[in-house]
C-alpha cells in the first residue's frame, strides 16, 4: 500500500493498493504510464512555447506590416465618438486654390520609437474630409483683410467634422506654397497677420503663430517626401529580414557607428512648370568645392522625426532641389521659343520661308508622323509638320537640360549628391505617369529598353492612326488631344531629364512611375502634419510612464509569463513523479522484510533481528 498524507495547507489523504491492482499494471503498466506522462508533459510544454510564440510574433509582425498600409486603403468612416482619437488641420493654400485636409490618430501608444499612426479623416459616407476653393489666396495681395473671410468657409468645413470637445487641443496649420512665394514680403506679411489676427476670434483650434506661414520648395519637397515614405512603412524600423535596408551615418554623430534601417524611397515629380527630386542621402557627402558645399546647404535638410531630440533612429538627411522650367509644358514652351528664334535667324541669313507657310512647314521631329502644330509669337505664325523621329527629338533637346562638366551636378549645373543606384529605390509621380500610363500603357514598373521602344514606335505612328485609336478610346480615359500631340515630345524629355539630367543610368530598374500610392493621392499635408506634431507623443509616453513599470511589465511579458507557468508546471509535475517513485521503492523494501519475518515464524524460527543504527 502507498499511502501519501499533508498537512498543510489542509489534511487530505489518500492510499493506493497494490491488492486492487492487476499484477501488470504494478509493473510494466505502470512504467508505461509514467513515460507516457512525461512525454505528454514535455509535449505540452513545447507546443505552448512554438504555438504562442508564433502566435503573438506573427500577429506583431502582420500589425507593423498592414498597420502602414491601413493608412491609405482604410474606408471605413472615423469614429468621432472615441474620446482617445487626436485630430489635426493642414490648410494648403496653393497659386491656383485652397484645400483643407483633416488627419487623425488613435493615442500614442507610448513607444519613443514610433510616430504618430496618422489618417486621413473619413466622413459619415466614407469620404475624404478635404474641402477646396478657389482662386488661390495670393489673390488677396492687394485686399489682406478679405483674407479670413476667403478661408472662413474650409474652417467651418472643419469644424463641422471635428467633434466639439477636441476644437481645442487640434493644431491648424495654414501654409502657403507657390503663388504667395512669388509676393514681396510685405504682403505676404500683410496676409498672414490677418489670418492669425481674425482666426482666433471664430475658431477655437489650437493656432499660434509659428502655424500659419509661407513653405518654401524645398519645405514642401521634403513634407512630400515624409508623406510618401510614411505611407509606405518606411519609417518603421524592424528586423524583417525581407525589408531592405541601408547603411546610415546619422547626421551630427560622425563619430558614432553607422546604423542600419529600412531603405527609404525617393521621390521624382514633374509638373507642368516643374520639375523635383528628392531622396535620402544616407552617408556624410564630400564636396568638390567650397562654393559647391555652400550651395548644398540650400539643398539638404536635415531632420528628426522622432519625438526625443536625443534619439537619432529618426534622424534622416535629404536632398531637395526644384528646377523651375522643366516641367512638361514649360520645357515645350521653351524648345517652341529657341525654335522660333533660329528659324526666323536662319530664313534672314539664308533668305528662305521656312515654316512661315503652311506649304513649306518646318519639320519638327518632337511630333508623332504628320502630325501639325503652329507657334505663334509677335503676331507671327510658325507652321510645324511631325517627322516623329524619337532619337533626334532626344539629341536636339539634350542641351535644354543646361548639364556642366562639374561633378556631382544635374540639371542647371545644380549640386546633386551621388545616388547608390544599387540599393535606392524611386517613385515617379505626374509626368513620369502620364507620359509611360496615358498612351503607352506601361506604367509602373520602369524599363528603359521597352519605353524607348514603345516611344519610338508611338512617335513614327501617322497622326491619323492615332486619332484612330483616340476615337476608339484606345488610351487612357483622361488623355486628350494636346496628350496625343506632344506626347512625342514629352516621352523624349522626361527621358533625357531622368537619364542625362539626374544621371540614372539606363540600367536602372528601381523606378516606379505611379499617380498613386495604395490607390489613394498622398498629399505633401501629410507629411506636413507629421512633422509638425512629432513632439505630440511625449504627452502620452509620460503618461505611460507615470502608470509605473509594473503594469508596463505585466503587458511586455505577458507571453513569457506563460513560458515561466509552464516551466513550473513542469518541474512540479516531475517532483511529484519523483517523490511517487521513491516511495515505491521503501514500500518494496517494507514488503520484502515483512514476508523474511513471516516465513520464520512458520518454521518455528526465533525472527532473525536486523541490525539497527548504531
Amino acid at each position: 500500500r502507498i499511502s501519501i498524507s499533508c498537512l498543510l495547507p489542509a489534511s487530505w489523504h489518500f492510499s493506493i493498493s497494490p491488492v486492487g491492482c492487476p499484477r501488470i499494471l504494478n509493473t510494466t503498466l505502470r512504467q508505461i504510464v509514467v513515460i507516457g506522462i512525461l512525454a505528454a508533459a514535455v509535449s505540452l510544454l513545447y507546443y505552448s512555447l512554438v504555438v504562442i510564440r508564433n502566435k503573438y510574433g506573427r500577429a506583431y509582425r502582420d500589425k507593423r506590416f498592414h498597420r502602414y498600409l491601413a493608412r491609405v486603403t482604410d474606408t471605413e468612416a472615423t469614429d468621432t465618438n472615441n474620446p482617445n482619437l487626436n485630430y489635426g488641420i493642414v490648410v494648403d493654400c496653393g497659386s491656383s486654390g485652397s484645400r483643407i485636409f483633416v488627419y487623425c490618430w488613435p493615442r500614442h501608444n507610448g513607444n519613443p520609437h514610433d510616430l504618430l499612426d496618422i489618417k486621413q479623416m473619413r466622413d459619415k459616407n466614407r469620404k475624404p474630409v478635404v474641402m477646396k476653393i478657389k482662386p488661390g489666396i495670393s489673390e488677396f495681395a492687394s485686399s489682406p483683410e478679405k483674407v479670413s473671410d476667403y478661408i472662413s468657409p474650409l474652417l467651418s468645413f472643419a469644424a463641422e467634422h471635428v467633434p466639439r470637445a477636441k476644437h481645442k487641443e487640434t493644431p491648424l496649420y495654414i501654409l502657403c506654397t507657390a503663388g504667395m512665394r512669388i509676393l514681396p514680403e510685405s504682403q505676404q506679411k500683410a496676409i498672414l497677420e490677418d489670418l492669425l489676427t481674425d482666426i482666433p476670434v471664430h475658431f477655437d483650434f489650437l493656432f499660434s503663430d509659428s502655424h500659419a506661414e509661407v513653405i518654401s520648395g524645398k519645405q514642401e519637397g521634403v513634407y512630400a517626401w515624409i508623406g510618401i515614405n510614411f505611407v509606405l512603412g518606411r519609417f518603421e524600423h524592424t528586423d524583417d529580414e525581407d525589408e531592405a535596408i541601408v547603411e546610415v551615418h546619422v547626421p551630427g554623430s560622425e563619430n558614432k557607428e553607422a546604423i542600419f534601417r529600412k531603405r527609404t524611397v525617393g521621390i521624382l515629380d514633374m509638373g507642368g512648370v516643374s520639375t523635383q527630386i528628392a531622396y535620402e542621402v544616407p552617408k556624410t557627402v564630400s564636396f568638390a568645392s567650397s562654393q559647391q558645399e555652400e550651395v548644398a546647404k540650400n539643398l539638404l535638410a536635415e531632420f528628426n522625426l522622432g519625438c526625443d531630440a536625443h534619439q537619432t533612429e529618426h534622424v534622416y538627411r535629404v536632398y531637395v532641389a526644384t528646377f523651375l522650367g522643366f516641367g512638361g509644358n514649360a520645357a515645350r514652351q521653351r524648345y517652341e521659343d529657341s525654335l522660333f528664334t533660329s528659324t526666323v535667324l536662319k530664313n534672314r541669313l539664308l533668305g528662305k520661308q521656312t515654316g512661315m507657310t503652311s506649304d513649306s512647314p518646318y519639320l519638327d521631329p518632337c511630333l508623332p508622323l504628320d502630325a501639325q502644330d503652329e507657334i505663334q509669337q509677335n503676331g507671327q505664325i510658325m507652321y510645324l509638320r511631325g517627322t516623329g523621329d524619337f532619337n533626334l527629338c532626344r539629341e536636339i533637346i539634350q542641351p535644354f537640360m543646361n548639364k556642366t562638366n562639374e561633378t556631382q551636378t544635374s540639371l542647371n549645373g545644380v549640386y546633386q549628391p551621388a545616388v547608390h543606384f544599387q540599393n535606392s529605390e524611386f517613385y515617379g509621380f505626374s509626368e513620369f505617369y502620364y507620359c509611360t500610363e496615358d498612351v503607352l500603357r506601361m506604367g509602373g514598373d520602369y524599363n528603359a529598353a521597352k519605353f524607348t521602344k514603345a516611344a519610338k514606335d508611338y512617335c513614327a505612328t501617322k497622326w491619323s492612326v492615332l486619332r484612330e485609336h483616340f476615337d476608339r478610346g484606345l488610351y487612357a480615359s483622361h488623355a486628350d488631344l494636346h496628350r496625343l500631340k506632344y506626347q512625342c515630345f514629352k516621352s523624349a524629355w522626361m527621358y533625357e531629364v531622368f537619364h542625362s539630367g539626374f544621371s540614372f543610368p539606363v540600367s536602372y530598374s528601381n523606378l516606379k512611375t505611379a499617380l498613386q500610392v495604395y490607390d489613394k493621392e498622398v498629399q505633401w499635408t501629410l507629411g506636413a502634419i507629421l512633422y509638425r506634431t512629432r513632439f505630440l507623443p511625449l504627452r502620452d509616453i509620460q503618461q505611460e510612464n507615470f502608470r509605473g513599470s509594473h503594469s508596463h511589465w505585466r503587458s511586455f511579458s505577458f507571453v513569457y509569463n506563460h513560458y515561466l507557468f509552464f516551466v513550473c508546471f513542469l518541474i512540479v509535475l516531475l517532483s511529484i513523479l519523483l517523490y511517487l517513485l521513491r516511495l515505491r521503492r521503501i514500500h518494496r523494501r517494507m514488503l520484502h522484510n515483512s514476508s523474511s519475518t513471516s516465513l520464520w515464524i512458520e518454521e518455528g524460527l526465533p525472527p532473525q533481528k536486523i541490525a539497527g543504527p548504531l
